[in-house]
């Protein structure tokens, strides 16, 4: 074995959904845990520039008050909108201009078609029962139908079919880490699910959802089916490594919009309630809900024996009571992988021809 020093390591991790709270803390979790002599290149996504800017200042920020790495830091962004094909492309071919390797992708999508809440069932379900009213609430409105501009499923598109497509294209990009990295290193996926991913979530006479009232619960499920059905011959194949992980429960930018300040706080106080009557899942902090994802690109390995950190399940972020965080896995029900990995891989193939068509034409 060739020695190296720890400096000349470079680690290049790409996050989607970087600017959503689970996105910025897997972003600390990485300046946090990876060794501190190594070079790391953060790439955050965004779909406008304004945005991108935001949250480098804010990560940057971040390493110099807090982790204060030893070795350098770089910083780059990479637009993206996963509910848009030309832009998916355009991302790819960016970053397969600008980069010879990707060691770490993060997938953490979180389209939705939110509708806001139904308050009687919120008021009902919190009554009857607290607990399930802040693990698996009944309450959330979602629209049904709603298509992207390239007339798929826009849940679908955005959380399931358009970070697969990516994949696709940079996986160039993600082959090539085990043969750049002087320790062999492969590179990485990371599929962020959810707690709310039953099976009972997806139809399979609807696999884009556009007849679903429940798309995003719908999409997550999608995604486990997804890591089911590929894992195994993106290691065998491609040299790549790819696990399926659940943040548990926390506060998420996303929601509220939909709460006052009064509600906001009445969540958190059910969600503390949740914790401390036992919930592993309640994590609360973006912090410890980023533990899986950054757990299983860092530590996880597979070629240490199937039975340690088998790529068969889903690691979930999770703490105790009085949140000191761990790793709880959960086994994933495969029905139905098959079907799901075909839909998938035909939409591929149509739109690698048609985006081939559009680019010859312009």
């Amino acid at each position: 074995n060739t020695l190296f020093n720890m400096s000349d390591i470079h680690k290049i991790a790409l996050i989607t959904g970087t600017s959503s709270n689970l996105g910025f803390n897997i972003a600390y979790r990485l300046l946090d845990q990876l060794p501190t002599e190594n070079r790391v290149t953060i790439i955050v996504t965004s779909r406008t520039l304004p945005k991108a800017k935001e949250s480098i200042a804010q990560i940057k920020k971040y390493n110099e008050t807090q982790s204060k790495r030893k070795g350098i830091v770089d910083f780059d962004y990479c637009l993206i909108d996963f509910t848009n094909m030309i832009s998916v492309y355009n991302a790819y071919y960016d970053l397969n201009k600008q980069y010879k390797k990707i060691d770490y992708l993060f997938l953490n999508s979180a389209q939705g078609a939110f509708d806001g809440l139904d308050w009687v069932e919120a008021i009902k379900q919190t009554l009857t029962d607290p607990i399930a009213s802040v693990t698996f609430p009944s309450y959330k409105l979602q629209k049904i139908g709603v298509r992207s501009q390239d007339g798929m499923g826009l849940v679908f598109q955005g959380n399931v079919f358009g970070p697969y497509y990516f994949i696709h294209k940079i996986k160039n990009l993600l082959q090539n880490a085990q043969n750049i990295n002087k320790n062999g290193d492969k590179a990485r996926i990371v599929w962020i699910s959810s707690l709310l991913s039953k099976p009972s979530y997806l139809s399979f006479n609807d696999l884009q959802f556009l007849k679903s009232p429940i798309s995003y619960e719908g999409s997550k499920r999608s995604i486990d089916l997804l890591h089911l059905g590929t894992y195994k011959e993106l290691y065998e194949k491609d040299g790549i490594i790819q696990y399926l992980v659940h943040p548990g429960i926390f506060t998420s930018f996303s929601f509220f919009k939909f709460l006052n300040v009064f509600t906001y706080y009445g969540m958190l106080i059910l969600f503390y309630l949740a914790r401390w009557l036992g919930s592993p899942w309640h994590n609360i902090s973006g912090y410890i809900a980023a533990n899986a994802p950054v757990y299983v690109a860092l530590k996880a390995d597979p070629s240490s024996g199937d039975s340690q950190f088998p790529q068969s399940i889903k690691y979930g972020s999770a703490c105790n009571y009085r949140g000191e965080e761990s790793i709880k896995t959960t086994e994933v029900a495969p029905v139905g992988k098959d079907d799901v990995v075909k839909n998938l891989n035909s939409l591929v193939k149509l739109w690698d021809i048609h985006l081939n068509d559009q680019i010859k034409n312009t």
